[in-house]
Order: C-alpha cells, then structure tokens, then sequence
C-alpha cells in the first residue's frame, strides 16, 4: 500500500530515495510503502509531521580502528551483522558519520506465508501402505467407465454459528466422515465398470484464515487452516482407501482454481497427489490450475470449472446457460480443438449448489450444475433456502452418449 509522507534529507537517504529540496521551509512529501514507513519507525527516525526537527539518529560508523572506511564483509563482520541475509546496501558517506544503509531479506520478503511444518506429522500419519483387497466379482461392462461428481464440500464451515440460523445444522469432521461413508457405500453398490473417474469441482475447502480468495469477506467457520487441511487430507486419502477395493483404475481431476479454496486447495491437492501417487500405482490424480479444464474418455470431453475463479469473475457461470456463456464454453472447446476430437462435450461446475442437468440449450454441449457436498451456509439459508446437498454418480459408454446418471441426497 502507497502513502505519503513528509520526510527530511535524512529518512530519505535511508529508503534510498532521491532527496527533493525544501518547500517553503518544510520537508518535502515522499511517495513511499507502509513497509518503508514501518522501517523508519523501527529504525526511530520520526517522519516530520508538524515540526521540521528531529532526532539524530544512532548509527554505526563505517570506520575502522585504523581510520578506514570499511567495505560491506567488514563491516558486517565489525558489528556482528548477518552478512548472508543482505538483501542490499548503501553507503552513506556525505554525512558526518558514515555507515552503512542495510536492507535485511527479513524486511522485505512477505510475512504472510503458510507454514508448512504441520504437513510432516500428516505425512507420516496418512502414507502407510496398504495392502489392496480386489472386489472379487469385477463387474463386465468393460465398454463403460464409472464417473462420480462432487463439488463444494466447504470443510471448516460452520453453518449455525450462533445457534440462530434458519435450518441450523452441523458440518464438522464427524459429519463429514459419515456422508463419506455413506458415498462409498452407495458407490460400491452402484459400480458397473472396472474404472472410476471422480471429479472434484472446487471449493473443497471453505477458506484460508476464515477468508474467501478476494479477502474481505469473512466466514464463518469451525476449524483453523491446520485442522482443514488435515481432515481434508484425510478425506481424500479415506476415499480412495476404500473405492481402490472395487477398481482396477481411478483417475482423480481436481479443480484447483475457485473462490473459496485457492491456493489452500491447491497445496493440500498436491499434497494428496504425492501420497496417494505413492501409496497405489493404478491411481492418478491431475490438478487442474486454470479458470477451465477438460479431459478425454472415449469420445467424451468433460470441460470442467468450478464457475467462480478466484480474483476476476465475480459472478462466474450462472446456474442457467445463456448466449454469453454459451460463447464462453465455445471458444474454449474451439480453441482446443475438441469438436475435432470427440462426439459428445459435457460442460461440467460446482458454484452454484444445484443440480440442473441442461441437455438442450446447446445444440454442442450438454451444461451441467452439481449440487453441493456440504449442506448450506447460513448465508445462503437466511438468502434463499435450506437447499438439498449430495453427488452424482453415472456410469458413461465409451463410445456412446449414454449415461445411468444416479443422485444421492444427504438427509
């Protein structure tokens, strides 16, 4: 952030700035950054406000014993400075006490970054082999590929925060590990092909230090950025521990590039990418960074996104397809080429938590919206209603556009 900022000759010669001359006595102003401003403060040098004197401020004299000028190593060396973290310096020599303008790496890199010295003890829970148990009666329809939809799972939102909301409802690690089971189940039961393809389609998590990705909106939620990050992990690896039983392949797409997630999502996908890529070798997970994606099975192409990105669109694709979307989607599929190399084109979003299946308004591809994995916010029960929360799960020919499209809905 830019402010300005009366400053005398001698603040300024310590942000390296180009000294201006006085006007009308006083001390001419600075365009300068917050960090700088916070430099001069932790350096007690006073930015001139009303008054035009200061404080001489206490330095270190780049002369040696012998009457000198020390170079920077020496310099460093004589006051027992860290000369490997210099980012840069200057001398100031016109003054009466030369020294030595130092600028440390600790003063100018970010401080807001995540730390990831929690993700060691989550390695070593979760990356323990496991011993694959094939279900024994592989299903026949070798023509198909079983396909399972999930988007919006929101973990560490909290839907009743105060007790008053609406529906009220609970959406916690306990809970989130019951729908769980209660989608492996009905996966197992459903299964008709040797080959499963799951979607994630954003918003996996519900936000970084209760924020969304534009900052600003707060949320509110039930976990700090350490707890999610550990349930979701260990969401995503319980999944794939138990349907591994039942399939000769999985191939996981996870939508990294969404409004509530991140680059949260992203760092715990790609951590679930190396553990789980480690654990079993007929399992692969592809991360999918930009605004929209697609993949190729037979002569299907499913362009998937989750609708909302995380800095520009801030209504994203609308839960009804029209001529702007319409133009959107295709010039994406032109653009990459997939009219010339498929049948059949499924536009596949989250965002919205509803399920409408749209298989008409264009005539080239079908526009499809998944219902949300968790139940509803609060805001979204006091803005609209209580809403319905589940997945999908079909199973797709390869070479034909037909699909046994089953939902499942959580009570």
């Amino acid at each position: 952030m830019k402010i300005r900022k009366r400053l005398n000759e001698q603040q300024a010669e310590q942000l390296n700035l180009e000294i201006k001359p006085k006007t009308d006595r006083r001390n001419p102003r600075y365009t300068i950054t917050q960090e700088q401003y916070n430099e001069l403060l932790e350096n007690k040098v006073e930015s001139e406000t009303t008054s035009n004197t200061y404080e001489k401020p206490f330095v270190l004299s780049a002369w040696n014993d012998k009457g000198y000028m020390m170079d920077i190593d020496e310099y460093c060396n004589h006051y027992k400075l860290p000369r490997k973290d210099v980012k840069s310096y200057k001398l100031v020599s016109h003054t009466g006490t030369p020294f030595y303008n130092i600028v440390f790496k600790e003063n100018t890199e970010i401080t807001n970054t995540i730390d990831y010295s929690f993700i060691e003890g989550i390695v070593k829970k979760h990356i323990k082999p496991i011993k694959r148990k094939v279900k024994s009666n592989i299903p026949s329809k070798t023509n198909t590929f079983d396909r399972l939809i999930y988007a919006d799972t929101h973990i560490g939102m909290t839907p009743n925060e105060n007790g008053f909301a609406l529906y009220g409802g609970k959406w916690d690690e306990e809970v989130l590990n019951k729908r769980l089971d209660e989608l492996c189940l009905f996966v197992e039961n459903k299964q008709e092909s040797d080959r499963l393809v799951i979607d994630d389609l954003g918003d996996f998590l519900d936000g970084w230090d209760g924020e969304t990705t534009r900052r600003g909106h707060k949320l509110p939620q039930n976990m700090d950025n350490e707890t999610a990050f550990d349930v979701g992990l260990s969401f995503k690896i319980k999944m794939v521990d138990i349907l591994i039983n039942f399939y000769d392949k999985i191939i996981i797409n996870n939508i990294c590039e969404d409004n509530h997630s991140g680059s949260f999502g992203y760092i715990l996908n790609s951590a679930f990418k190396r553990f789980i890529e480690q654990k079993y070798s007929n399992v692969s997970v592809i991360n999918h960074r930009k605004f929209i994606n697609h993949y190729f099975m037979g002569k299907h192409c499913f362009v998937i996104s989750h609708g909302k990105d995380s800095k520009s669109l801030k209504f994203g694709f609308k839960p009804v397809l029209d001529s702007k979307q319409i133009e959107k989607i295709d010039q994406y599929i032109k653009q990459n080429e997939i009219y010339k190399q498929c049948d059949f084109i499924e536009f596949s979003k989250g965002d919205s938590h509803q399920l409408i299946l749209d298989y008409a308004t264009s005539d080239d591809f079908d526009y499809c919206n998944y219902l949300a994995f968790s139940p509803s916010s609060e805001w979204v029960q006091t803005n609209f209603k209580k809403g319905r929360s589940g997945f999908v799960f079909s199973n797709v020919d390869y070479n034909d556009n037909l699909k046994d499209i089953k939902t499942y809905y959580f009570k």
